[in-house]
């Protein structure tokens, strides 16, 4: 650690932080729900007290430098201080995902040897393990659930504020984050200091974002994205940070913020979408917003109702926007952009530019970033000064992750088109040869049949079948909807229709066998998805596989499966 008055080059987020602590102190920089209906605003130099205090704290009971210290809870204030405070102190921080089980939690407090754990908001207290690492430390965060554990109130007002400006070096590491994985068990990417700064200040270039500037903080902490995005940039920026109560409080959370910057995840793009057409048909509102005056009203009041009326720029991650949803909302006026990046590169690789649009593609690389396309398995590969260091303590992993020039090997496919834009094609391990020993790559045909607004997600696979299937997990409301039998011969009858036109514009092997129907959800907790909501195809083929013959030899285009 050293002075802030010292450094160089890019400027680390802490650095920033000092600086809104002393020149705008009495701004608000966090609101947060207390859980009754009410909220806590808190200034920037009320923040700094806090951390300063918990990061006293920290360094007085005398662990190593970069020790680790991990974080678990839903996204709030607190979690964002604990995380300055860890940073202050010269530590380490680890991230964990709320939604991971009791036994993926222990795994990485014993396997990033983590000296204390901060627990903020959970949902259920089922993902604390009931034995504890030796000597870990708990610390209850406000909004906490009743847990044995020390009381981050008690902690701070117990303890002289930190004083000076320390700043870590840039080859300091900054976190360890385990990635939830599609596959496997979690792996500990190493991110320092010097690659968060740049991934910052990267950002900050791309688009300019300032102190007047709102974010609804709602993704999870725990993952990179919201993490670089809606954590360490709107320190960085002296952006107001709002924070959402529950998903059933999340549009009065949204009416709250009024965001003008917002990222989300094509699934949420896609139900915002589909709550307007359930009170306004398609049909009916392309003709309103072709009427010039009228058009411009419909707009405004469709963008209000979703909380985006002030939002200047939105983004989509994490998966693949279909193109017609990006198209949509730049019809309305949102200047939605589309984004690729990794945890292995700090959440920072290309974007779609700021009042542009380039539909199916993820647009360009950040200044400084060096992508390619291998030639012979058509990866996409890319170095920058945000890439990790290497997956902790796991040197076979991390030397497989680089080619041997010291490329970053990213396991997605993809391409350039004429514009020099990237479109991502699928995984590479993703693709599977039918019994026909015809190869099929899933995700472009996954992202077509997803269109259909009774789909909230859905796989193709088949390895062993002589064509592919689909299993496409139905929104709620569209199960809701099926459930007297005229409901399901309509929409029985609609995905015919659709599953028809994917198929004819489809090569003959690629043709999709049958399109299978479930009803039970796919979330984190059951282990169908990731917490932001990527679909583990590895998971979904291991509890249906035993039934894809059965389902084929049915010979009916739609399967309802009664799963």
């Amino acid at each position: 650690m050293r002075d802030s008055n010292g450094t160089g080059g890019d400027t680390p987020p802490l650095q920033k932080f000092y600086g809104w602590e002393r020149e705008r102190g009495d701004d608000v920089f966090l609101t947060q729900p207390d859980g009754h209906g009410s909220v806590r605003d808190i200034t920037w130099s009320e923040a700094g007290d806090e951390v300063r205090r918990m990061a006293a704290w920290l360094q007085s009971q005398g662990w190593p430098d970069a020790s680790k210290v991990a974080i678990l809870g839903k996204n709030s204030a607190h979690w964002v201080l604990a995380d300055l405070a860890i940073t202050m102190a010269g530590l380490v921080s680890v991230p964990i995902y709320p939604t991971f089980n009791a036994e993926a939690v222990r795994y990485i407090l014993l396997h990033s040897e983590a000296r204390a754990c901060f627990v903020g908001k959970l949902d259920s207290v089922a993902c604390i393990p009931g034995e504890m690492p030796p000597e870990m430390r708990l610390i209850a965060l406000p909004l906490a659930p009743a847990l044995p554990a020390l009381s981050w109130q008690a902690l701070v007002s117990g303890t002289a504020p930190l004083q000076g400006e320390p700043v870590p070096d840039a080859g300091q590491l900054w976190t360890i984050v385990y990635t939830s994985g599609t596959t496997g068990t979690p792996k500990g990417v190493m991110l320092t200091h010097g690659a968060l700064a740049w991934a910052v200040t990267s950002i900050m270039k791309r688009d300019s974002f300032g102190p007047r500037d709102r974010v609804l903080s709602y993704l999870p902490l725990a993952h990179i994205m919201e993490r670089t995005f809606g954590e360490q940039a709107a320190i960085a920026a002296g952006i107001h940070l709002f924070f959402a109560e529950s998903l059933d409080t999340f549009v009065q959370d949204l009416q709250r913020a009024r965001p003008t910057l917002f990222i989300s995840v094509p699934r949420l793009w896609v139900k915002f979408q589909q709550g307007v057409h359930a009170k306004l048909p398609p049909e009916k509102l392309d003709r309103l917003l072709r009427l010039p005056i009228i058009g411009w009203l419909v707009r405004r009041k469709i963008l209000k109702g979703l909380g985006l009326d002030q939002c200047r720029l939105a983004g989509s991650g994490a998966a693949p926007l279909p193109p017609d949803v990006l198209r949509w909302f730049r019809n309305l006026g949102l200047n939605l952009i589309e984004g690729y990046a990794m945890t292995e590169n700090c959440a920072v690789s290309h974007t779609t530019r700021s009042g542009t649009s380039y539909p199916g593609t993820v647009g360009f690389p950040y200044a400084g970033l060096e992508s390619r396309v291998d030639a012979a398995t058509g990866e996409i590969q890319m170095r920058s000064p945000a890439v990790m260091t290497g997956y902790y303590k796991d040197p076979s992993q991390t030397a497989s992750a680089f080619t041997g020039d010291g490329w970053l090997r990213t396991g997605d496919k993809g391409r350039l088109d004429e514009d020099g834009c990237l479109r991502i094609t699928g995984r590479v391990k993703d693709i599977f040869k039918t019994s026909k020993g015809k190869y099929v790559a899933p995700a472009p045909i996954e992202s077509v049949l997803a269109r259909h607004p009774a789909i909230e997600a859905c796989i193709v696979s088949g390895a062993s079948l002589a064509q592919p299937l689909a299993i496409a997990l139905l929104s709620a409301e569209a199960a809701a909807g099926a459930e007297s039998p005229e409901g399901r011969a309509k929409l029985t009858e609609s995905l015919n229709r659709h599953l028809g036109s994917v198929n004819d514009a489809l090569e003959p092997h690629e043709r999709i066998a049958c399109l299978a129907l479930v009803t039970t959800p796919w979330t984190p907790e059951n282990g169908f998805v990731t917490p932001t909501l990527k679909v583990k195809r590895a998971r979904i083929e291991e509890v249906y596989g035993g039934r894809f013959q059965e389902w084929v030899d049915r010979r009916q285009p739609v399967v309802w499966t009664g799963g």
